[in-house]
């Protein structure tokens, strides 16, 4: 009997150590990478184009090996994302110019880009202004108008001359609004590839007038960001009727 029972107690000693082997050999759970999430890849004629929308305002784009942030601000964990080359901002509201941020991500050689206000705000920076073309690391980029129509919406007066950016990396041309609603420069846009278009009240535009300035330059991949309380589905529905316009709705409020 002695026998029976040590052989039931070595048996016993054997499985628990099987078990513990194989739980020690099991590799140990992923962490999430932080540059996967809504992350989408675009082709170009000069190779992949990754897409990235952070949070409310903050975008990063991922282009010949350099890293392009714009109007990075707000909540995201900034120091597990790659360090930035370039960095373009629109104005200087603290959910677009974050002074944290950006030396959280910046290196010694990051060239930054604002409008000439954000400038004097941030005490750095170059004064990229509406109208002009600058190649930036491998990439073109415009500042184009961004502004308030409503005079009840008196948060970003045209006088200021904040930026919107239209950014051509390769053949792929990407606009990013900024805070404005739908003005007759956004409506002249031509050959948009992808655009990020506002829709948070009280500060740009609903989410009815971004789909009717959508209708006038006609992306092929459409963003609602900046988005607060309002719903970007209602930009979608919409532009359900409108073919040749994607709406890729994110929860980036």
């Amino acid at each position: 009997m002695k026998a029976i029972i040590l052989a039931v107690v070595m048996a016993m000693a054997c499985s628990d150590a099987l078990a513990a082997q194989k739980q020690a050999k099991k590799p140990a759970a992923r962490e999430a990478d932080v540059t996967e999430k809504n992350l989408a890849v675009e082709k170009t004629s000069l190779g992949e184009l990754k897409i990235q929308p952070l949070n409310h305002s903050a975008l990063r784009f991922e282009f010949r090996g350099k890293q392009y942030y714009v109007d990075p601000a707000g909540e995201a964990e900034w120091e597990k994302l790659p360090k930035a080359d370039v960095i373009l901002i629109t104005h200087e509201h603290r959910d677009h110019l974050d002074l944290k941020v950006i030396r959280t991500i910046r290196k010694p050689d990051t060239l930054i880009f604002m409008n000439e206000s954000s400038t004097k705000q941030a005490g750095f920076g170059t004064v990229i202004a509406i109208g002009e073309k600058v190649q930036i690391a491998d990439a073109n980029v415009e500042a184009v108008p961004a502004y308030n129509l409503d005079p009840a919406r008196p948060f970003h007066p045209k006088e200021r001359k904040d930026n919107g950016y239209v950014i051509a990396f390769g053949d792929k041309r990407v606009y990013v609004a900024g805070d404005t609603e739908g003005t007759a420069e956004m409506k002249a846009l031509k050959d948009i590839d992808i655009a990020f278009l506002p829709i948070n009240l009280p500060y740009t535009m609903t989410p009815q007038a971004a789909a009717e300035a959508a209708k006038a330059f006609r992306p092929k991949i459409l963003y609602p960001y900046h988005q607060g309380r309002s719903d970007p589905q209602v930009v979608k529905k919409e532009l359900a009727d409108e073919k040749g316009i994607e709406v890729r709705v994110l929860e980036v409020p």
